[in-house]
């Protein structure tokens, strides 16, 4: 049922790549129809983004209106609402120390430089049905901390209902613009219709696609926050159950989430494929996690740490989890990862929703180049230079023997009109 990978073969790491890459670039070929939405919400607006939201959703409501969502809320349990409030605070409380700070450069010529951050105007919010725990991990760093004055939440509906625990943690962050819309198009309609500059959050392939899709006109995260990844590191002191269930629940997530096992122990790698041979009776959507572990599952039998080392900065996993009795000898030598889970109390699930930490983090081997979301998406970055008569004079020297250098003599002559004449 699941694939095994021996570390035996000296090419190992070619063929884990080779693995890895099977499900990095064949996903593509699905995805097409995505770009064809995003063009066609591009040209025709609002009719096309109701046509795609028929034919996929059922639903002909995009914009849903004060009462409607007050009434949705009320029928909120009050115990999902605690359990927004508590995730919220944490949340908020980690992401605060995240606060950018403003940079100012005084050189020895009183030339003064500075760097200064600016909120983004407008970001969207891209929300899969059910998920308030994702609203909350992009809101609060976008809202509440970066201060970005506009946000557009989009979100689809489930049976033609507006989710009561995305409204109420709207509600809570301080958003009221909201459509409900879903996939591909609802990435169109921030881009296109609403106009955003900037999208956030994380979905499926379409999700994922649409992205890119729509990256230029307008901005999105520094990742690819695409199907759900975990990679779990075990022993022989590992408890069993633990592993079984860390990779269970990722798997549950879609049928492109990638769970990799790494281990030395041989005993666990049976007991591991002995119990993913079983039917998950027990797990409501036992069918996407048995898909997720048939099409994607992987455990990669190893014989040293150099070998488990080497396997993650290549896998660059979404989540890591280090659950061995020895991780120390591990952790330094780890980069390639979007976030790591240490020793065996800190289940990755737990982090989903209200540990503090963002779940929005890079997927896809992105991990080798870019970050999880953070306070600093939500800024752009402004650079101010003024210089002094004696700056120009010192600096502006050397800047014109390098403009003459690269051929660039209108360079060289506009420094040159700021010097004055001896």
């Amino acid at each position: 049922m699941i694939n095994i990978l021996d570390c035996k073969n000296l090419n190992y790491l070619d063929k884990l790549k080779a693995i890895l890459n099977k499900r990095r670039f064949a996903r593509k070929i699905n995805t097409n129809i995505a770009s064809q939405i995003v063009n066609e919400i591009k040209k025709n607006k609002q009719k096309a983004l109701l046509k795609y939201e028929k034919k996929f959703s059922k639903n002909d409501k995009i914009k849903p209106t004060a009462k409607e969502i007050k009434k949705s809320i009320k029928t909120l349990d009050p115990k999902i609402k605690k359990a927004i409030d508590f995730a919220y605070s944490r949340i908020l409380k980690f992401h605060s120390h995240q606060k950018v700070k403003n940079i100012k450069f005084l050189d020895n010529y009183n030339n003064k430089i500075e760097y200064k951050y600016y909120p983004i105007e407008s970001v969207g919010i891209y929300v899969p049905a059910n998920l308030p725990s994702t609203l909350l991990m992009n809101a609060i760093p976008a809202k509440k901390i970066a201060k970005v004055r506009r946000i557009v939440l989009a979100s689809p509906r489930q049976n033609g209902k507006l989710n009561p625990a995305i409204m109420y943690a709207a509600k809570k962050c301080g958003i009221s613009e909201i459509i409900c819309a879903g996939g591909s198009q609802a990435i169109a309609s921030l881009a296109y219709i609403q106009k955003v500059n900037k999208i956030v959050g994380p979905g499926n392939d379409y999700v994922a696609r649409a992205k890119r899709e729509v990256f230029g006109d307008v901005g999105i995260e520094g990742m690819i926050a695409g199907p759900s990844e975990i990679t779990v590191v075990a022993d022989k002191s590992t408890n069993f159950m633990e592993v079984i269930t860390s990779m269970i629940g990722q798997a549950e997530h879609d049928m492109n989430s990638q769970c990799i096992l790494i281990t030395k122990n041989q005993n666990l790698i049976k007991s591991v494929k002995k119990f993913l041979a079983k039917d998950f009776s027990s797990i409501p959507r036992k069918k996407i996690a048995k898909k997720s572990l048939t099409k994607n599952g992987l455990i990669v039998k190893v014989y040293n740490n150099k070998q488990i080392i080497d396997s993650i900065n290549e896998i660059a996993p979404e989540h890591l989890e280090l659950n061995l009795a020895n991780y120390k000898k591990l952790i330094k030598k780890i980069y390639n990862v979007g976030s790591v889970c240490v020793g065996k109390y800190s289940a990755m699930a737990v982090t989903d929703y209200n540990v503090g930490t963002n779940h929005v983090l890079p997927t896809l081997g992105s991990a080798k180049f870019s970050s999880g979301l953070n306070v600093g998406e939500f800024y752009k970055k402004i650079s101010y230079i003024k210089l002094s008569k004696k700056g120009i004079e010192v600096i502006g020297k050397k800047a014109i023997t390098l403009a003459e250098y690269e051929g660039l003599i209108g360079h060289a002559q506009s420094i040159k009109s700021r010097i004055r004449r001896s």
